[in-house]
């Protein structure tokens, strides 16, 4: 029996040993990184961005394959069943892993179970702006008027299950207020309609919304974030103007399939974050209205935990339909 347990030992210890070796010389072909939306949004602007330094810094090319479709559902399902060796990524965002668990009855994935997550890349906030001539000139002073005339305001978003939609959705739990949501497709014709009047707020992604909060043609009431954002310090957070655990950061991180090996995902880890300290890759993240995180695979996968109960709670709460 003794025999048999030292001989098992040594068999795992000899097994692993030739794991770790076959993956120090990883990535030895090109790797794919899965875009699950279409090409120009933030999330493949930042994917893009990660491969072009991983091309560099590994010496193996980083692919960018976009699949896009029921809200980043295709090819953030393809990942998941794709084999678990590193050279098949997903740039996945808190849609992706975080808001569709609480929309969707059959996710045909699991954001948790069916991931490795390797790092998050950036963050960014989204804003909640108004027509300059709306009867509220404060995130405060529009608390005070949407409590006095609940069902009144309407908000619009750039899509169902968005970000902005569910920054909203959040506002409405916390605040204890009464708005309706008014979806569009895209935050061009949204901004137009808060621009024109037709509708009195509107949340979107800091970046799209920035040129008009700059011009003063759409008043900032309030970034989502629990800190000011570094390029708009005069717009106050949602949290600071009273309500409280209020936070919403519109995040996108790299993932692999559950069961790709723990020396991948470290090697990567260690390779995006050093990435992300170079200086004329912060400055692109500026440019995108964006700042690195660096945080670790463990870190993730608690944010990512967090983020599905959070979601799920605003669903249950605003008795929001799941699709």
């Amino acid at each position: 029996m003794l025999k048999k347990r030292i001989l098992s030992a040594l068999s795992l210890g000899i097994s692993l040993a030739i794991t770790s070796t076959a993956y120090a010389a990883y990535p030895e072909r090109p790797v794919t990184l899965v875009v699950p939306y279409p090409p120009g949004g933030t999330t493949d602007l930042l994917a893009r961005l990660v491969s072009m330094k991983l091309t560099k810094s590994l010496g193996q090319t980083f692919i960018i394959e976009n699949k896009p479709g029921a809200g980043g559902q295709i090819g953030t399902q393809a990942v998941a069943k794709a084999k678990p060796d590193g050279y098949t990524l997903v740039m996945g965002n808190i849609n992706s892993h975080g808001i569709n668990a609480a929309l969707y009855k059959e996710l045909p994935y699991r954001p948790v179970e069916d991931f490795a997550p390797i790092i998050i890349v950036a963050e960014t906030p989204n804003v909640m702006v108004a027509n300059k001539n709306a009867p509220f000139k404060s995130f405060d002073e529009f608390i005070a008027y949407a409590k006095q005339n609940p069902g009144v305001v309407s908000f619009g978003s750039t899509s169902i299950g968005g970000s902005p939609h569910m920054s909203g959705e959040l506002l409405k739990a916390k605040a204890g207020i009464d708005m309706v949501h008014v979806p569009y497709q895209g935050g061009g014709p949204m901004l137009n309609d808060v621009l024109g009047g037709q509708i009195q707020v509107g949340f979107d992604n800091l970046p799209s919304s920035a040129g008009h909060i700059e011009s003063g043609s759409l008043r900032a009431l309030a970034v989502t974030t629990t800190q000011r954002w570094p390029t708009f310090k005069d717009v106050p957070t949602m949290a600071e103007s009273g309500v409280a655990d209020y936070e919403v950061s519109a995040w996108f991180g790299i993932l692999a399939p559950a069961g790709t090996p723990d020396d991948v995902v470290q090697k990567l880890n260690r390779s995006i974050a050093s990435a992300l300290t170079e200086e004329d890759m912060i400055k692109r993240l500026e440019g995108l209205g964006a700042r690195a995180v660096k945080n670790t695979p463990e870190q993730f996968s608690d944010h990512i935990r967090a983020e599905v109960r959070k979601w799920t709670e605003v669903v249950k709460t605003n008795k929001l339909p799941m699709r």
